[in-house]
């Protein structure tokens, strides 16, 4: 996957920058030391308080790697701020981007939907992601963006034109992760149908008859293309050299499927059930931000936190809160009494997990991602982001 990863380096690069009197967030500790950066890349680590001639004072702050988002669909929410409301994508763009950045996010795996249901009734879908992707590539090309971007195809099997949508994406496409997501009603995300009904009509504004027609349609739409767009999405994911992920797994037996895909990663798995399933065998397990700080999944699905006391949860995702991310490592360091643990879990693991080798650690020769933040009363407060050794936040 190395050439997926390669990205332009024409930009103007701090020569030397030292942060010192910090203290740095390592694999396995926290020390107080400094860094040094040379051309964007991670040159010296020294330990010790004390500030050399010419390098910032960081006052004792934490110093973290950048962190790295793997499923977030906070840019839909910035092309689509109302239903029906399409922003101007390339502003849309940019103020994800910098929201991002302001968090301590400085990798991105932009999570799009592909497969749509055309219909003009309540509840359909109409298809984007060609589209915003591109749009995403020109910018990105253009160096008018902060952190580093990568595609996250969500495939809908429940959909109709799941097939035909992948179909557009080439290998020459940053298109790094693919989720095999099924929300047909009565299992997986929305076995309890009514959270379903909650979610759609508050969103989507539907009446009781047009939540019984959406529901029907989808049931007959997984009926119709659910197996052909699994398969086509499993072959797609390796044509394009990404890796492939489950969505809302919840049983034993839907994480054995799972893993016959040659899926390593699992977004969201609903139960302790599925969660330990997959490690069973093999497959990390990724859960959301938010569920973690609201203490539970708003679909009434397993709690983050106690599979973060099962010891099942490797890797967590700000899902809809760009901040959360944050606030959510700190978090599970607070309950795992390790706060470097915490930490990987928004940086070293999703970067193992989508095979990004030059970042997500403080180490020798690592991208000159960090983020600098301070605690108060148990919150943290983002200072100062970097992406490769420029500040962007």
């Amino acid at each position: 996957m190395g050439l997926l990863y390669l990205e332009r380096c024409e930009f103007q690069m701090t020569q030397e920058l030292i942060l010192a009197n910090a203290t740095l967030i390592l694999a396995g500790e926290t020390r107080t030391g400094a860094l040094r950066i040379v051309d964007g890349v991670i040159a010296d680590i020294s330990e010790g308080a004390a500030v050399p001639a010419g390098a910032q004072d960081l006052g004792g702050d934490f110093l973290a790697p950048g962190l790295i988002e793997l499923h977030t669909d906070n840019l839909e929410r910035h092309i689509e701020p109302r239903p029906g409301v399409d922003w101007p994508h390339a502003a849309a763009i940019i103020a994800h981007d910098a929201e991002l950045a302001s968090t301590g996010i400085t990798t991105v795996f932009d999570a799009m939907r592909c497969g749509s249901i055309p219909s003009g009734k309540k509840g359909g879908y109409k298809k984007y992601a060609r589209q915003l992707a591109s749009e995403m590539l020109e910018l990105r090309g253009k160096d008018m963006l902060k952190i580093s971007h990568f595609l996250h195809l969500r495939a809908e099997v429940c959909s109709e034109t799941l097939a035909e949508e992948l179909s557009e994406f080439t290998e020459q496409d940053r298109v790094g992760l693919v989720s095999l997501m099924d929300h047909t009603p009565g299992q997986r995300q929305f076995r309890d149908i009514s959270k379903l009904e909650q979610y759609v009509k508050s969103k989507r504004g539907m009446s009781d008859a047009e939540f019984i027609d959406h529901v029907a349609r989808l049931k007959d739409l997984r009926a119709q293309y659910g197996d052909l767009h699994e398969a086509a999405t499993v072959a797609e994911a390796a044509r394009f050299g990404a890796v492939l992920a489950s969505h809302d797994d919840t049983t034993a037996a839907q994480v054995a499927v799972s893993a016959g895909y040659g899926i390593r990663l699992a977004e969201f798995p609903t139960t302790a059930e599925a969660a330990r399933a997959c490690h069973d065998h093999g497959i990390a397990v990724m859960m959301g931000a938010p569920n973690l700080i609201r203490g539970g999944s708003h679909s009434g699905n397993v709690a983050a936190q106690e599979l973060a006391e099962l010891e099942l949860l490797d890797i967590v995702s700000s899902d809809y809160i760009p901040a959360a991310l944050l606030q959510a490592a700190v978090k599970l360091g607070e309950i795992w009494g390790d706060l470097a643990r915490g930490i990987a879990t928004v940086t070293a693991a999703p970067a193992r997990a989508v095979g990004l080798t030059d970042r997500g650690e403080i180490a020798l020769g690592k991208r000159a991602d960090l983020l600098r933040f301070g605690l108060g009363e148990g919150t943290p407060m983002p200072r100062a982001v970097y992406s490769r050794g420029q500040r962007v936040a």
